[in-house]
């Protein structure tokens, strides 16, 4: 449809319009009736504190704060890598749904989110503390502590400073969604999936884990989230891309056609972005300021990445007989999440080959997924779902086991993994706390992509995706007088 009948004041809302326009509307009465509300319940905070106490919450309290601010800067991250990657008629697009993912998850999580996944209730999700409402003493500790958070009663900090570091952990994984589902999908669509998967999904996933419901009493661990962030996002991912269908053209009976990225130096900046964060993202989930696990934490996160880097890069040297930058920058971020889920329990060579494997893997998942006809643009499934994986059951594989560590005792991780002498039964662990977040995922992802795209639609007219995101969905250039608009639009 051409940019001017968009522009058209006199042009009447069709039925996906309406529906949209009616869904907001809910949403901001729901929103503003609950802010109204917010001031019933008050956290109480205590008073008995020593000085010694009180430093050691303060200390703890800016680091938490400032891995937290690192973890928001992945957004930024996650926007150059997303855009670069795709055509430059699709720009604007990518850069609008990264920005406003997390406006959303600022939301749903504060609603409901956190409740559902930290709030005391029963093994499978939170039933208080929603709008951070309820008794809480934080940031006592332990048996001090009194509170609707028993599950992050561990640490000593004040609730504000726990919700905000684990807001922008769910921030990430729905922004892992847009890069799978990029250049087609209607931005309406993905506005109301992200929210929806932030406010009921994700804090579900969360609640089994961390929340202490029924996979951490199965002895499932997960440190990071490889599975609670990354597969979640890449599961999410994966359903919306198969629901959508590849983008127009993409694939002709046995030949697939390159769309290549309009812009590598930004996703090479992207990419130098998110393993800055990643520093915050590992080491901030100790969520208080332990010298020695946050030193560890740094140079297994780094560790990760740098072998990742040199395992796709040698891989896609060999058998694409070229290093491919794409590759490289993908092999980076699959080192990350390959370690996520273990960073606190491994060794530095355990990390090595952990990176190493994650950078081949992924090569080689991004291949496969291409010859599946499964169309992932940026390559987001395989980095964060296949990886993700990977990086779950490595726990399985190479953890130490307690004792090791300062930070790592009895009941504070893992049992030893298969290589330390450790038996397969955290392997099995691992295992059945993927299956469970897998199935859980894809089905809820399943419904409500389908409700969206029966009642709003998902994807794009074809006029439309020609033509480009920009223009037909925002109705503005990212690079206006740039590039001639003819160039590529019928890829």
């Amino acid at each position: 449809m051409p940019l001017q009948n968009f522009l058209n004041p006199n042009r009447q809302p069709g039925l996906p319009q309406r529906f949209w326009t009616r869904f907001g509307t809910v949403l901001l009465a729901v929103s503003t009736m609950a802010i109204l509300g917010a001031g019933a319940g008050i956290a109480q905070t205590p008073t008995a504190l020593d000085p010694t106490q009180e430093f050691q919450v303060i200390v703890d309290t800016l680091w938490v704060l400032f891995a937290g601010v690192l973890v928001f800067f992945m957004n930024a991250g996650f926007c150059m890598l997303e855009t670069g990657f795709c055509r430059s008629k699709n720009a604007v697009s990518l850069l609008a749904k990264n920005l406003i993912v997390f406006a959303l998850a600022t939301l749903a999580y504060w609603l409901i989110g956190f409740g559902l996944m930290f709030g005391n209730g029963t093994p499978f999700f939170g039933t208080s503390g929603f709008l951070l409402q309820g008794t809480d003493t934080s940031p006592l500790v332990g048996d001090a502590y009194n509170g609707v958070f028993e599950s992050l009663s561990w640490a000593g900090i004040p609730l504000k400073a726990k919700f905000f570091f684990q807001l922008v952990f769910a921030g990430t994984a729905a922004t892992i969604v847009s890069g799978a589902i990029a250049e087609r999908v209607k931005f309406g669509s993905f506005f109301v999936f992200s929210f929806l998967l932030v406010g009921l999904c994700y804090p579900v996933v969360g609640h089994w884990v961390w929340g202490g419901g029924w996979l951490s009493h199965l002895g499932f661990w997960d440190f990071a989230g490889s599975t609670v962030v990354h597969s979640v996002g890449g599961w999410a991912g994966l359903v919306g891309t198969l629901l959508l269908g590849a983008r127009y053209r993409r694939y002709q009976g046995t030949n697939s056609l390159v769309m290549p990225a309009h812009n590598l130096s930004i996703s090479t900046l992207g990419c130098l972005i998110l393993w800055l964060g990643w520093f915050g993202f590992n080491a901030g989930s100790t969520l208080a300021a332990d010298p020695a696990a946050i030193s560890h934490i740094f140079l297994t996160t780094n560790l990760g990445a740098a072998l990742g880097a040199i395992g796709a890069t040698v891989t896609s040297w060999v058998y694409l007989e070229s290093p491919d930058l794409s590759m490289i920058i993908n092999g980076v971020l699959a080192g990350l999440v390959g370690v996520t889920a273990s960073c606190a329990y491994v060794n530095l060579g355990s990390t090595a080959i952990i990176g190493l494997v994650a950078g081949v893997i992924v090569v080689f998942s991004v291949i496969t997924l291409d010859q599946l006809k499964i169309d992932d643009p940026v390559g987001a499934i395989s980095v964060h779902l296949v990886c993700g994986i990977w990086g779950t059951l490595a726990v399985g594989l190479f953890s130490v086991g307690p004792g090791v560590y300062s930070w790592y005792e009895v009941g504070g991780g893992p049992a030893a993994g298969l290589f330390f002498n450790g038996g397969l039964q955290q392997f099995f662990a691992q295992l059945i706390g993927i299956m469970a977040v897998g199935c859980y995922t894809t089905l809820f992802s399943f419904i409500v992509w389908l409700l969206i795209k029966t009642t709003m639609g998902i994807r794009v007219s074809r006029t439309e995706e020609i033509h480009g995101l920009d223009l037909s969905q925002h109705g503005m250039e990212a690079y206006g007088g740039f590039f001639d608009p003819q160039v590529n639009k019928d890829l």
